[in-house]
């Protein structure tokens, strides 16, 4: 099991982290959404839950709860800047189609 970030995700979480003044990493999780069945979830953590996996890259955690696993596996989250518009990116291999609109996912 892997769940990767890459140096600019992990730059943009740590200012994140610091502007915000406390947390110990990015709580990342699937919710069921949309019209593909999935969506990527997106949240602080301040502490581990029992079911939680920690993974580590340049220094930033990234918690996932044990069950949102087989659906991210292998997922690398990555921050790109596209003019003025800047988003978290999800290049997950799991993804088998995605929705017109861009928010949802079917594995």
């Amino acid at each position: 099991m892997s769940v990767s970030l890459t140096e600019n995700a992990a730059n943009q979480i740590k200012k994140q982290l610091e502007k915000r003044g406390k947390g110990i990493g990015l709580k990342l999780g699937v919710k069921k959404s949309g019209c593909s069945g999935y969506a990527y979830a997106l949240d602080y953590a301040d502490a581990l839950a029992e079911n939680d996996v920690v993974f580590e890259n340049f220094g930033v955690k990234i918690i996932v709860q044990q069950t949102d696993l087989p659906v991210i596996d292998g997922i690398e989250v990555d921050y790109r800047r596209e003019g003025i518009n800047a988003a978290f990116q999800f290049n997950n291999p799991n993804v088998k189609a995605t929705c017109g609109c861009g928010e949802s996912f079917s594995v």
